[in-house]
Parts: C-alpha cells; structure tokens; sequence
C-alpha cells in the first residue's frame, strides 16, 4: 500500500517559500486554469503530493504562476507519453495548489501541491507552451441513510485493516484515518491512499456520489484486504516453519553441549560410532576401508533429516556386511565325497567321476584355477541337487540363483548409487546372506537368459565367470572390487546350444542324459517313495508299492527324461492313501496295476509304434527336445497331380530343407529301382509331421524323409522295429547329427530294437551307457542308400 505519496514530504518544507496554502471555496474556482498533466498518479481533495516536474511545459507553467494561483492536476491516459495533448488526458481532475517548488541537482523541479476540489474539462483554451482549459465545478451529492453510515464504519474499517497489514506504512497514518469526520474526505484520503490501478481512481475521482464512491472503495479493499490476509498467513507459515528448525537446532546444540559434559553421546554420534566399529572388524581389505572411512565422514555431515543420510547409511551397512574374510574350511576328502555323490544320486557313473576329478584336483591345488563346470541336460536328471551334494561332499554352504528371464544387466552388477532404490546384484546379495566368501554358486537357466535395451545380462557374467577377471569383480553399487576367486560357480542348462558363446566358452560343459526305465525304477524305490511318504505324512508300514505298479506308472504315466513327473504321480498316489487314512478308511495299503490305474484313471501314453507303422510312407525317427529325446513320426503320401511336393507339420526352415533334398535325391536315383518317372509327373507328394501345433525344426529328419518317400514310391512298408535320425546332404551322403544319447534313450523306452545312426556318429556311441544300448542293435551308415536295404520289407 502506498501512503499519500509523500514520502519524506516534510524535507521539502524548509527555509522555502510557501507559495500559497489555504483552500478556495467553489465560488473562488477560476473559469480558466492552467493544466499540469501527471503520470501514474491520481490526485484527491485533501491529500498533499510531492511531483518531479522535468517537461519544459511544466517547467514553464510554474514559472508563469502567479502567487495564490491554482493549477488543474489531471492524470494522463498513457504515461508513455512526453507531451501529452487533449486526448491523451482524462477529463476530470482535481484544482490544486502549489505549497513548495524545489530546485533539484539533476535539472528538475520537485514540488509540493495540495488538492482541493474536483472539476471537469469544459474546453481547451490553449495547447502551447501549456494547456488551458475552462473548466466547471464537480459539487459532490451527499445523502445521509442507514445504508451510507454502515458503508462509512465499514470503509474506515477496512482502511484501518489495510493500515495494519501493510508493511512500511508510519504510524500517523491511522491517527489521521480515525480523525476524519466528514465521509467524502474521508473516502476520498481511503482512494488516494490505498495500492490501486491508475484507471480505478480515476473512476472514484470521477464519481460524485458519496456514496456510490464508498461501495467502488469498499470492494477493492475487501479484495486487496484479502490479498493482504493471505500472504501474512504464507508468511506467519514460513515464519514458524523457520522457528521451529532453528528452535531444535539450538535445543540440539544444547542437549550436545550437556551430553558432553556429562561423558555421553548423542544418538547420530553413538551410530557413527557403531559403524566404525563395524568397518574396522568387518575384514574388508585396506583401500576398500579407506573409501568407508571417507564415506563415514561424509555421512557424518549430513543431517539425519536429510534422505541422502539414509542413502549413505545404507551404503556403508552393504559394504560391512559382505563377506570380506568370512569363509568355510574345505573338507576334501575324496573316498568321503564319492559316499556322498553315491548316497544323494543313482547313476550318472561318468558325471560323478568328472566331479571326483575337480575335487581331487582342488584338493592337490586348493589356489589353482579350476574351470566353471555347466550341467547341461533335461529337466528332472538332477543338475541342482547335484550342485548341492558337491556342497556338501566339500563342506561349503550352497546358493543358487534362477538367471531365466533375466534381462538387466543390473540384476548381476548392481544399480549405481544415483538411482533411487539402488541396491547390489544378485550376486553380492546372495554372498551377504550366505556370509561366506566361498560358497557353492549355482547359476541355474543360463540358457534362458534375455537381452534387451537395459544391458545384456550374459556379458555381465563374464567376469563372473572368468577365473582371470573375478578376482576384481566390482559391482556398481559398491563401486569396490570383490574377489570371487574363491567361489566355486556351477551353472546348469537344458539347451547347450542357447547359451552365449563367449559364456560357453568359459566352462566345462558335463551332459546328463536322462534314464531309461530300469533306472527310474531303482530311483523311484530309493530317493522318490520314501520322499514323498514323508511329505505326505506317511509311514513305511502304512504304503508298499510293487514293482509292477511303479513300472506301470513309469511307462504309461510319464513319458520324460528326467524323473519330476514319475514324483508327481507318485505323490499323486500318497496323497490318495493320506486322505483314506485320515477318513479312517483305511490303515495301510499295497500299491498295484490296478490300484495305479483307479487312482491315476486312464493310461496318458501307449507304445503306438506298431499302430503307427504298418503302411508305405510311414517312418519312426528320433528328435532332441530341450526335456530329451523323443519318437518323430514322418508320413508321406501320393495324389493324382504334376509331381509338386508339399510340407505340413509346422515346420521350420530346416526341416523344410531336408525335405526338398530328400525328395530331389529320391527322384535322382529313381531309374537304378526301376521306379516309372510317371511317378514323379503325374502324383503329387505330401510330407506331414503328426503335432502339427508343436513346432519342430533341426538338421536330423532328412534320412526319415528320404526313407518315408522311398518307401511310398516303392509301395514297401517299413520295417516296425526300425527307428531312424541323420541328415542327408544333396548328393546321398549322411551327416552327423547331435543329441545321440537323448534320441537312443528315447527309443529304447519306445521299444525300439534297431536304430540307424550316421557312421561319423559311431565314436560318440561310448558316452551311451550300457544300460541304454542292451538290447539294441545300431546299424551305421554313410550314403542314403544304405538304409533301403535295412529298413524296408522285400
């Protein structure tokens, strides 16, 4: 709010000459007066201004000023303006006159002028050097009601208000608002006074109406009353805001001060002192605790209230509690751990001669590097829980990791500590619970990891993984390097083929074939039964199971490489058992065919060999699947038609391939069988693997391609025992093919006898175990050809 506008007025009455002060009736008001335009500012009655006159015009208006002679104050439309004219004027203005006139350093005039009365513009008389105007008096009208008086109390109310929330307004002010008496000074000393818009006094000097003038006054104080209230409000906030900071600060200072004197610490100190302690018995080595120690410092200068203390305390609390020093003893005792690969798994006689081999040789060099070993196999064959028995077998603790779906590079190394929420990988995070620096590490799925605009995960693992690198692993959030030279990683896969090159690179790939029927059985009878007896609740003498049952289960029930399934149907079983004997039903029972058939219901698989094969065209080949092995049929078949060849099955790319080439071989060696070319004019072939919704693809179909063909052109069945895998190149020869042992295990459990194998493949037939190949006979061959005269009737 401004206040007169006549700051430091009372400095400009000094030894200078008054020129004239008392006020002229309206009688006494001139016809003609001088005009003296003015900017930014309205005049009232009543009211003492200071001006700054520079304009020449204005200058010489005052120099022709005669004693006791008024001037006319009328505000400018635009104060831009240098030389205002007729039209750049309002038409009401105030007849005022001049007290004082001082002579400033800078060229100018500042002068004192008091206002008397309103007038209005009649015409102008002159223009140059300034204007004159015959003016008219403005008389104004008064009426005293009720509603006038009310509208007086609450004017000068909220003058009084306004008073008193305005900074820098002086005292006098109110005094001079309580005494005025008449209510046209009194709104007029209200409008001159209050911080308004040029354009809204005017329209109050303008205004004779008393009364009409205080409503106008009245709602632009209410609204620059409730501006006023508000902001002291904001402000009373703020300020209790800061007295309340500083208040605790001082009480804090304070309570130090008398802590101190008493021998005692503060909470913040005691905690500071806690980690020190921390990282000076946490075993880390020395330029890992120098940067802790910086990081200690750090912390203690910011206050608690601050969210970076939390982040900063959290670091510090990570990189205590990482297993620095904190390791196991190996126990390497080797005749010891054999008991133990024996007593946790049946089998697997060459995976557990590997493992023997890397603890011996841990034991002869416990600082070697040894290499990353990968469990590569179906589900089910036991890759974790072998992972879990070399724990054991050494002492260690064990910690697994899931790396499916995996695709932030992140989850191994760690978010940076500009992230809100960082925190470490997986990896360092799995050490910290553990709290051992050398544990059994199994990455399971490394296969399944993804990529994708975050990072790749598997470049990540290198230096995991890398027995050159791992001694400095650094994780972005600890931003220190961890040795992870003494962990022992294990990975395990289901598809060698999905794993990262450079990943695959760094390990030792073990296969673990599935296992045959035999072998699920002694599994099933001393790890399966008497777990899942266990887990349901029952007892030995409560549940047998025959041979024969579990046998049934094995073949008809599940059909796999591993022995997941097998568990669950066993399971399926006890709990059928658990809820008779919880019924009161039944105390025990003997699990047999028939019992397996009531509670399992209808048989799942059936050895559809025999009813596959029986026709021309029909051929039984062998195909690796990520779970094992497995039985592919290959029907082909002959219409009427121009020789074109079609494919169905869902096939992919390759197999597309092969069956072009094994047709086109077909057709090329016709004429040495005495096959009519009309055959291959006026027929159309049809190829189609049975599953049409299951994908199949891979370099392995195109001898029970080329078999199926022959076999239709020639109108011969083939051979049901028979069951046939190799690819076939354009000009007859048979090609290797990989996934041996999964396919030969998959027909041995088909009730294959024979199986055709490419000849280059023959040396990889002693990583099959006896108790695959018994029984069987494997015929190898090297051109197409070959297998005609094995597999197909006279």
């Amino acid at each position: 709010m401004r206040l007169l506008d006549i700051d430091n007025y009372e400095s400009y009455l000094g030894d200078t000459e008054v020129v004239g002060s008392s006020a002229p009736d309206i009688e006494d008001m001139p016809e003609t007066i001088a005009l003296l335009p003015i900017r930014n500012a309205v005049a009232f009655p009543g009211t003492i201004m200071p001006l700054a006159i520079g304009r020449k015009g204005s200058k010489t208006l005052l120099k022709d000023l005669k004693e006791d002679e008024l001037v006319g104050l009328i505000t400018q439309k635009n104060p831009e303006i240098d030389e205002p004219g007729p039209d750049d004027i309002y038409q009401v203005g105030t007849v005022a006159s001049v007290l004082k006139v001082i002579q400033m350093p800078t060229d100018t005039l500042t002068v004192a002028v008091q206002a008397h009365m309103r007038f209005r513009i009649v015409e102008i008389t002159q223009h140059e050097p300034y204007m004159r105007a015959r003016i008219s008096a403005m008389p104004v009208k008064l009426k005293t009601t009720k509603k006038f008086k009310a509208l007086v109390v609450t004017v000068k109310q909220q003058a009084a208000r306004v008073l008193e929330l305005s900074p820098n307004v002086p005292e006098e002010a109110n005094i001079i608002l309580e005494n005025i008496a008449n209510p046209d000074t009194l709104v007029d000393f209200v409008a001159g006074t209050i911080n308004a818009k040029v354009s809204d006094k005017q329209q109050f000097l303008e205004e004779v109406d008393v009364q009409k003038r205080l409503q106008k006054v009245s709602l632009e104080l209410a609204k620059q009353l409730e501006v006023l209230e508000l902001s002291q409000k904001i402000q009373g906030d703020v300020r209790s805001s800061i007295d309340k900071s500083q208040r605790e600060y001082f009480l804090q200072e304070q309570l130090k001060a008398i802590q101190t004197e008493l021998g005692q610490t503060d909470m913040k100190t005691e905690e500071l002192n806690q980690l020190k302690e921390k990282i000076n018995s946490s075993g880390m080595p020395a330029k890992v605790r120098k940067e802790a120690m910086r990081e200690l410092e750090r912390l203690s200068k910011i206050p608690q209230i601050s969210p970076e203390y939390s982040v900063a305390r959290s670091y510090i609390d990570w990189i205590c509690e990482l297993p620095w020093s904190n390791s196991t003893q190996d126990s390497l005792d080797i005749p010891r751990a054999e008991k133990i690969l024996e007593a946790d798994h049946y089998g697997l006689k060459k995976v557990k001669k590997r493992i023997l081999e890397f603890l011996a040789v841990r034991k002869l060099n416990p600082e070697g590097k040894s290499p990353i070993l990968c469990f590569a196999g179906p589900p089910g064959v036991g890759k974790t829980s072998l992972g879990k028995s070399i724990a054991r077998a050494m002492g260690r603790k064990f910690v697994r990791i899931s790396l499916g779906g995996i695709r932030d590079e992140a989850d191994i190394r760690g978010h940076r500590r500009t992230y809100i929420g960082s925190m470490p990988g997986r990896i360092l995070q799995e050490l910290r619970k553990c709290d051992s620096s050398n544990p059994v590490f199994m990455l399971d799925e490394l296969d399944k990891i993804g990529q994708d605009f975050r990072g790749d995960p598997a470049s990540a693992l290198l230096e995991v993984l890398d027995p050159e690198q791992n001694n400095t692993f650094t994780d972005h959030y600890i931003d220190q390097p961890f040795d992870l030279s003494k962990v022992l990683f294990i990975g395990t896969a289901n598809y060698i083929e999905d794993i990262p090159d450079p990943l695959y690179d760094r390990m030792e790939v073990i296969n673990i074939t599935g296992y045959t029927a035999n072998e699920k059985l002694k599994i099933a009878k001393k790890y399966l039964v008497p777990r899942q007896l266990k887990e349901n609740g029952l007892k030995k003498s409560q549940i047998t199971f025959k041979d024969d049952a579990l046998m049934l289960i094995i073949n008809s029930y599940t059909r796999e490489s591993g022995v997941r399934s097998l568990e669950r149907q066993i399971a399926a079983v006890c709990r059928s058992l658990a809820t008779n004997i919880a019924r009161g039903t039944k105390r025990r029972a003997t699990i047999t065919k028939a019992a397996v058939k009531k509670i399992l219901g209808l048989e799942k698989f059936t050895l559809e060999l025999a009813n596959r094969i029986g026709v021309p065209g029909v051929v039984a080949g062998l195909a690796w699947t990520p779970t094992g092995g497995d039985l592919l049929f290959v029907e082909a078949l002959g219409t009427p038609g121009k020789g074109d060849l079609s494919l169905t099955g869902q096939l992919g790319e390759i197999m597309k391939e092969s069956a072009q080439a094994a047709f086109t071989l077909v057709k090329s060696i016709a004429p040495s069988y005495s096959i009519d070319e009309a055959a291959f004019k006026e027929f159309d072939y049809h190829i189609h693997v049975p599953a049409g919704a299951v994908p199949k693809d891979g370099p392995s179909a195109g001898i029970t391609m080329f078999t199926a063909l022959f076999s239709l052109v020639m109108g011969v069945k083939v051979r049901p025992d028979f069951a046939m895998t190799g690819e076939i190149s354009l000009q007859g020869t048979v090609l290797p093919i990989g996934g041996l042992k999964e396919k030969v295990l998959a027909a041995k459990q088909a009730g294959i006898k024979t199986v055709i194998l490419p000849r280059r493949n023959k040396n990889d037939m002693a990583d099959v175990s006896d108790e695959i190949k018994k029984g069987m006979e494997f015929i190898y061959i090297k051109r197409a050809e070959e297998v005609i005269k094995h597999v197909l009737d006279e």
